[in-house]
């Protein structure tokens, strides 16, 4: 075809593979019509040598799929692997094989990777961590354990993400090493690419007849695992979605016993990490009240009601020698708030000192022992002395521990706001969906309103206007507009009609729509993007190493710091080195040197460093789902602010991604439909973008038929980056570029050569025809600009973005797009691995990278880029080898996505410059360093205050990356319509 024809299929997607709104069906059934397939499904995994680009696996999977019995292949061109699901009664390996290499590649059976994967995830809720120190104590357990690949622990969600191998180890060995190092520790989810579902079964009422359910629903294929809990009648079930489903458990349990058992889903708990975050909030409520049931009455007898001239009198009264009527008072209203309010200070301490390590909690256990036992000893010695005249702290322990309970009251309401995005993202599906129920023609016999948990893959669902869509699927009957902009952030309603992709969560507009369910429970899109959203707030940003270094020594250097104020303020006043005059009425130089001991110890606050980064990560990440940029973690933040060179795929990325026919110019006397009916059979055997825009614009010349039958084409070859050639009606057809023609040593009439010229000047690609070894015509094929490309590129140019472009098409159309759009700097011709090297040319040069590609081919640039961002749209979002997703296949978004990432950096940096600020400047004033000059000393329980508040500050700071808005400049762009004649 065009220059370097074969070359294009790299920029372009597979179909299996790309985000595109159209899905890839099988043209061919998956068994002989009208034979029943009996036995299980098999899966057979191939080495295919020789694959260089789509072009190659699109070949190879329709050659694959044309064969009886094959239920789905998927080829994957980057690791030259063929998956193949398929039933051997009809088709076997060896059938397979064949299959493979004649289409003209090496293929291998490789039995080993016939086995399921060998890593599974499993994500654990945390209870207890306070700060990065706790975070770092569990994440070093869970890293020693055999069998553990990976573990991540983020203190800001209080979870972890542990990649484990099944063979070595189980989730209840895992619970065990967190409960082992003194955290609590609950299991949020387990399993790989698996669904789960929870069942209650009613009359059930012995052992006997649990096992019978159990055993046969391990019998049906697809059920990964399952859990029973007896005594509440439940049963969780895991399972592969594509075998199976809740509808056929409920079934299969009800007919085990003789219909003596009924199955229903249990209900539902609203998510189990929702429900430990409500929890946690109502805990630390709860405690904050009772303590302030005790702590006010305590403030009040030792700040206030000394001032009333009468209470003042029988607080004062004596009870033994000098103890009084108001320290005890004081000492029993107390009590409770350290020892029984404030026990988990004391569990946290213990739990951290066991295992070598020292947290907020050991500040906290510190200071307000040294104030309350202090005063203990200050009481029993008035009791026990007719003269000693000492104070108490009682007020100062009550009212840090009152304080601190506020703090992380507070800080646990707004962590949970930090994480709204997925709770959004998880209330999108609804709560019910039509059922309808088909004859073996396709006409409706009966609708049922079903829970929307009930949803097996191929079931037909009916969508009325209004409703939200129950599933991923495609559309078989119905025409409509849905409002995908929960899912995608594109404001646009999207018209559907038959064949068109819709995605669960998404709001039907107008018109009913009948879908059939392909992607359900976690392979729908918006498990996907919970998925991916989850893990990216799991990541650590590498900045954020800086806050777990500090960590490790903060607390002990606290410590000291505190013990050193103490005993620098001791020592001066026992040798007298300040005047008397400084020391309250109310205390001695000991006492005053305690209060600046204890003020150190906790006015620091390590929770404010260990929540900076993540808190910020976790509601950017947040943002950028709403507006449909997924961002996978810190790192792609981190990142992405720094880019300072973006480089562009071309076909799907700059442009639409559509190619069509817009010329076509024939050298000699023939008949267009008979010219075209020769190409379109020639190219119909291509996967080809290129070849598909050809054949589309043959039909037009066959309107009459629907799907019109080409001629055979025999003896098709597919010529890496030149063309096809066949043999059709016993014509020998070449369609492809130059150097297909001089390989074959056909001659290029100079008029030909000004077509291709002028083809290319007009940035469009040219492809030239031979029959019989005489050049017969020249098409030229369009791949319009995508709408505001032009200005994407200037405002990249203003915020001093380098915009390049790489493509695999040839130098003259390139360079028509490039000038098109304003893009100074391109590189053409290049295939797969030389777009890499050009990456890591550009790097070596000193910018920081971000490619921006759609196709699978694009995966080598995407993974060598210092962020790869992948542009599509569709369901189908879990790009393994992108660092952000743009789902709407904007290129606008590529600037969100940076200004997102910046603006989320900077915030980052607040957040440090506070952290760091608050501990550098209020360690020295709690230490007393401005007393001496101006008589302001900061009590121990305001410093407590102080500490509470600079970790809900961190955390607000965060949130205000919830009102994050777009640059004004996007705002402002009029995105231009494609028209495709």
């Amino acid at each position: 075809m065009a220059t370097k024809f074969l070359a294009l299929s790299c920029i372009r997607n597979d179909s299996r593979v790309n985000l595109s709104p159209r899905p890839h069906y099988p043209s061919m059934p998956r068994y002989p019509k009208g034979e029943s397939v009996e036995g299980s499904e098999a899966k057979a995994v191939f080495s295919v040598i020789g694959m260089t680009c789509s072009a190659c696996a699109g070949s190879v999977e329709k050659a694959v799929k044309r064969l009886p019995g094959i239920r789905e292949a998927a080829v994957d061109v980057l690791n030259n692997r063929a998956q193949v699901m398929y039933y051997p009664s009809f088709v076997n390996e060896e059938t397979i094989r064949e299959t493979i290499e004649d289409v003209g590649f090496e293929a291998t059976l490789i039995k080993d990777e016939t086995n399921e994967k060998s890593i599974q995830v499993c994500r654990i809720h945390i209870n207890g961590m306070t700060c990065t120190s706790c975070s770092s104590t569990v994440e070093s357990a869970l890293q020693e354990i055999q069998g553990v690949q990976k573990a991540q622990v983020a203190l800001a969600t209080e979870e972890a993400e542990v990649r484990y191998d099944p063979k070595i180890l189980n989730t209840n060995q895992i619970l065990e090493a967190i409960e082992d190092t003194g955290f609590g520790a609950i299991l949020l989810s387990s399993g790989e690419d698996m669904s789960k579902i929870d069942l209650k079964v009613d009359g059930v009422r012995t052992d006997r007849s649990m096992r019978m359910i159990e055993s046969s629903l391990h019998a049906l294929p697809g059920v990964q695992e399952i859990e029973t809990y007896p005594l509440i009648d439940k049963i969780s079930v895991s399972y592969k979605p594509d075998l199976t489903g809740p509808r056929t458990f409920i079934n299969v349990i009800e007919e085990t016993g003789s219909r003596r058992f009924k199955a229903k889903l249990f209900p539902d708990e609203e998510g189990g990490k929702n429900t430990h975050r409500r929890e946690e909030i109502k805990q630390y409520y709860r405690s904050f009240m009772w303590s302030l049931v005790f702590t006010i009455p305590v403030f009040l007898t030792s700040m206030v009601l000394m001032y009333i001239p009468g209470v003042k009198h029988w607080l004062e009264t004596k009870v033994v020698n000098m103890l009084n009527v108001g320290e005890i008072i004081r000492w029993v209203l107390s009590t409770p708030v350290q020892f029984i309010i404030g026990r988990r200070f004391y569990s946290g301490s213990y739990k951290a000192l066991r295992h070598g390590s020292a947290n907020m909690d050991v500040l906290i256990a510190l200071g307000t022992n040294a104030a309350y036992f202090y005063s203990v000893y200050s009481v029993l010695r008035a009791a026990t002395s007719p003269d000693f005249k000492g104070a108490d702290f009682f007020e100062t322990s009550a009212m840090l521990i009152s304080f601190i309970l506020l703090g992380k009251y507070l800080e646990v309401l707004a962590k949970g706001k930090t994480s709204n995005a997925i709770a959004k993202l998880m209330n999108l599906t609804p709560d019910t969906a039509i059922l309808l129920t088909q004859d073996n023609e396709g006409n409706v016999i009966g609708e049922q309103e079903i829970d929307s948990r009930l949803i097996q893959k191929n079931d037909v669902i009916k969508i009325i206007p209004g409703a939200k869509v129950a599933s991923d699927g495609f559309v078989i009957w119905g025409q409509s507009h849905v409002n995908e902009s929960m899912i995608t952030g594109e404001a646009r309603p999207v018209a559907k009609r038959k064949g068109d992709t819709v995605i669960g969560g998404t709001l039907n507009e107008n018109g009913v729509l009948h879908i059939k369910a392909t992607r359900v429970g976690s392979e729908s899109a918006l498990s996907q993007i919970v998925r991916l959203v989850e893990s990216a707030q799991m990541a650590k940003a590498p900045v954020q190493k800086f806050a777990d270094r500090i960590s490790k020594y903060f607390v002990p250097l606290v410590i000291i710091i505190s013990f050193s104020t103490w005993l620098a303020w001791f020592l001066a006043g026992r040798f007298h080195s300040y005047p008397k005059s400084w020391i309250p009425s109310s205390m001695d130089s000991f006492e005053l040197a305690l209060q600046f001991g204890i003020s150190v110890m906790v006015i620091a606050c390590p929770c404010a460093l260990g929540l900076a980064t993540p808190t910020a990560v976790m509601v950017g990440t947040g943002v950028g789902a709403s507006q449909g940029v997924l961002i996978k973690g810190g790192r792609a933040l981190e990142s992405a602010h720094k880019v300072n060179c973006i480089v562009f795929d071309k076909t799907g990325t700059l442009t639409a991604g559509k190619p069509v026919v817009v010329n076509t110019k024939l050298l000699t006397n023939m008949v267009l439909r008979e010219f075209y009916e020769l190409v379109a059979a020639a190219e119909v055997n291509s996967e080809h973008p290129l070849a598909k825009a050809i054949v589309e614009y043959a039909k037009k010349f066959r309107e009459d038929e629907e799907n019109p039958a080409w001629p055979e084409a025999r003896d098709f070859i597919s010529i890496t980056g030149h063309g096809v050639k066949a043999t059709v009606r016993n014509k020998e057809i070449l369609v492809g570029n130059k150097n297909l023609m001089f390989d074959h040593n056909i001659a290029i009439p100079a008029d030909a050569k000004d077509i291709l010229v002028e083809a290319e000047g007009m940035a469009q690609t040219g492809i030239l025809v031979a029959i019989n070894g005489e050049l017969v015509g020249v098409l030229a094929i369009s791949d319009p600009l995508k709408p505001g490309a032009e200005e994407v590129i200037s405002i990249l140019k203003s915020m001093k973005i380098r915009s390049i472009m790489v493509t695999g098409d040839n130098w003259g159309t390139a360079n028509s797009i490039a000038r098109e759009v304003g893009i100074e700097t391109v590189i053409a011709e290049a295939k797969p691995e030389q777009k890499a090297e050009r990456v890591k040319d550009l790097q070596a040069s000193g910018y920081t990278v971000a490619m921006v590609g759609d196709g699978i081919n694009d995966s080598p640039a995407l993974v060598a880029a210092d962020v790869g961002m992948a542009i599509g749209a569709g369901t189908d979002i879990a790009i393994e080898a992108a660092d952000i997703v743009l789902m709407k296949s904007n290129l606008e978004d590529v600037i969100t996505a940076i200004d997102l990432s910046r603006k989320t950096f900077s915030r980052i940096r607040l957040n440090y410059i506070w952290a760091l600020g608050y501990n550098i400047l209020g360690i020295p004033i709690a230490a007393g360093v401005l007393f001496p000059s101006t008589g302001f000393r900061l009590p121990p329980w305001i410093a407590g205050a102080a500490m509470a508040a600079s970790s809900v500050s961190v955390v607000c700071c965060s949130l205000l990356l919830k009102y994050y808005k777009r640059p004004k400049k996007l705002e402002n762009l009029e995105i231009r319509g494609i028209r495709i004649e």
